[in-house]
């Protein structure tokens, strides 16, 4: 049985740092490529059956390298200089190096990048808890697009599904776009499995995959991002 392992690299990313904390990039990397590993070493045992890794595909976008006015601190921040920038470009570069393992990038709508408040923070000042005055930097988000890594995830499930070049597609995410690749999936007879690292999705999801699982350990005490794991 071929196996292709499909990695949203953003909601990885976000998910990894929740339940793995933060580490280095070249770490973050290889711990990537070990968690996505761990589906056909558990799935071998779970179905009796041998499983090969048809290849690893991660989808992300290049980290933002453009100058932006900050609203609060009235000055340009240079995020070609940041150290997220410097942490994705080594992250990415560690991630080239990994046998089997496929980058698949997008590009971010820098022109269209904008500091907003946070939605709990606007709440506030709008009541009147708090005020312009005792507004801090970590009171704004950074709120950036990303473009053509939702479609790049649905056209390279679609080409497998079609060219019969994979028996499973297993997708690490928790977005319903790709919703519509995987009913094609599935109807070409492709076994497609959803991983959200215990991150909630919506209940309809499940009528459109063959089943949920997630490879690390559930969250303790933390309903917010819980979510049981089963295979149907």
């Amino acid at each position: 049985m071929k196996v292709a392992i499909l990695v949203d690299g953003g909601f990885y990313r976000r998910r990894a740092l929740l339940l793995f904390g933060e580490k280095k990039a070249e770490d973050r990397a290889k711990e990537l490529v070990e968690y996505a590993m761990r589906h056909l070493r558990q799935d071998k045992k779970d179905i009796q059956e041998e499983l090969s890794l048809y290849r690893i595909f991660y989808y992300d976008c290049p980290p933002m390298n453009k100058k932006l006015y900050h609203p609060l601190l009235k000055k340009q921040i240079d995020y070609g200089k940041s150290e997220l920038y410097t942490w994705m470009t080594i992250f990415l570069d560690a991630l080239k190096e990994k046998r089997k393992v496929a980058l698949r990038m997008g590009n971010l709508s820098e022109e269209q990048a904008e500091y907003g408040l946070r939605y709990d923070v606007l709440k506030k000042l709008c009541n009147g808890t708090i005020s312009v005055e005792r507004l801090t930097e970590e009171d704004f988000g950074l709120s950036v697009a990303q473009k053509g890594v939702d479609m790049k995830i649905g056209l390279d499930i679609a080409s497998m599904a079609y060219k019969n070049q994979v028996d499973r597609i297993i997708l690490i995410s928790g977005d319903s776009d790709f919703v519509p690749a995987a009913k094609l999936a599935r109807r070409e007879g492709i076994d497609f499995i959803l991983d959200p690292m215990w991150a909630n999705i919506k209940p309809n999801l499940f009528e459109h995959i063959d089943g949920l699982t997630s490879r690390v350990a559930k969250p303790p005490n933390n309903e917010k991002d819980s979510l049981f794991s089963l295979t149907k």
